[in-house]
């Protein structure tokens, strides 16, 4: 699965204007003229018209929002440090929600990552606990069962840095983490087991379009690919060396990677071959979320791109 690094796909991407200093790290759109970026020191901003104007929405943290996720137009979260902010207004208000009781964490202060619901009720949050000194001590998987009202902490079987969680249907979702971490479950998330990814570098980001075909990316340019489910992961051949932070499959042919220096990375394939696309910004992209129609990825010092077919 050799990856050419020559050509571009005509369509494309345009830079837009910043929408703050600091850096974005989540994008999210309910719909093509509704849309969402945050990143550090609690920036939260809303689109109405497309990405034309933005507004900033006082949430009144400074923890840096690392994910924003909605499971329809209406109901959304975000996580930011240690806190978890939940709308059901399609992110005209938002209301701080605790996550996590002392009896859940021993020791330390949790810092939440990824957030995924598989329907109303059931959700998942992933993150880490760090000591005094901001060293990562354990992993965190916190669960809920009742749409967010309570949450209940579940044992993981590693101590690993966790940076992403993606959830299909009710039972099946994965993790992945530092040092090639892939976790997965077919339980819900009530139980978890460790799966061979054959990769010693970081691993940000995991997609799946189903409970077959899943993508992970990473550091040193790091594709894995799988059609089981990641009970086998391949690693896709490329000459691509930027860290890749985010994978997100718009259909079950078309997918976009993101990562440093402004890299932007297409399959029309199902991932058998990528091609990078041109988007103009040389800046770190962290933040990624794509439909068949547009998408939209945002980086380091407020850098906004949007995708047009």
């Amino acid at each position: 699965m050799l990856v050419g690094c020559s050509g571009v796909f005509a369509q494309g991407w345009t830079q837009r204007t910043p929408t703050g200093k600091g850096d974005l790290v989540a994008v999210h759109f309910t719909s093509a003229m509704r849309g969402f970026v945050a990143g550090d020191d609690g920036y939260l901003a809303s689109t109405d018209d497309g990405g034309k104007n933005w507004n900033k929405y006082p949430l009144n943290t400074n923890q840096n929002i690392n994910e924003i996720y909605f499971r329809n137009d209406t109901n959304g979260y975000l996580v930011a440090g240690r806190l978890l902010f939940i709308t059901q207004d399609g992110g005209r208000t938002w209301q701080e929600t605790r996550i996590y009781r002392s009896a859940n964490i021993r020791s330390g202060t949790p810092e939440l990552i990824s957030i995924k619901f598989s329907d109303k009720k059931r959700g998942l949050a992933i993150g880490n606990i760090l000591n005094k000194d901001d060293e990562i001590i354990e992993s965190l998987l916190m669960k809920t069962e009742d749409g967010g009202d309570t949450w209940n902490r579940v044992i993981l079987p590693t101590k690993n840095e966790l940076f992403h969680l993606d959830f299909n249907g009710n039972s099946h979702g994965w993790i992945v983490g530092d040092k090639g971490l892939i976790l997965a479950t077919q339980d819900g998330g009530s139980t978890w087991k460790t799966q061979r990814s054959d990769v010693v570098r970081a691993l940000f980001s995991v997609d799946f379009r189903d409970d077959n075909e899943g993508f992970a990316v990473g550091g040193g340019g790091t594709i894995l690919r799988t059609g089981d489910g990641g009970e086998n992961w391949q690693k896709v051949a490329t000459s691509f060396t930027d860290t890749f932070k985010r994978v997100n499959f718009a259909d079950d042919k078309n997918g976009w990677i993101v990562g440093h220096r402004g890299s932007i990375l297409r399959t029309s394939d199902k991932g058998r071959t990528w091609i990078r696309e041109e988007s103009n910004v040389k800046a770190d992209l962290y933040g990624l979320f794509m439909t068949k129609k547009y998408g939209w990825a945002v980086g380091a010092s407020g850098s906004t791109v949007e995708f047009q077919r």
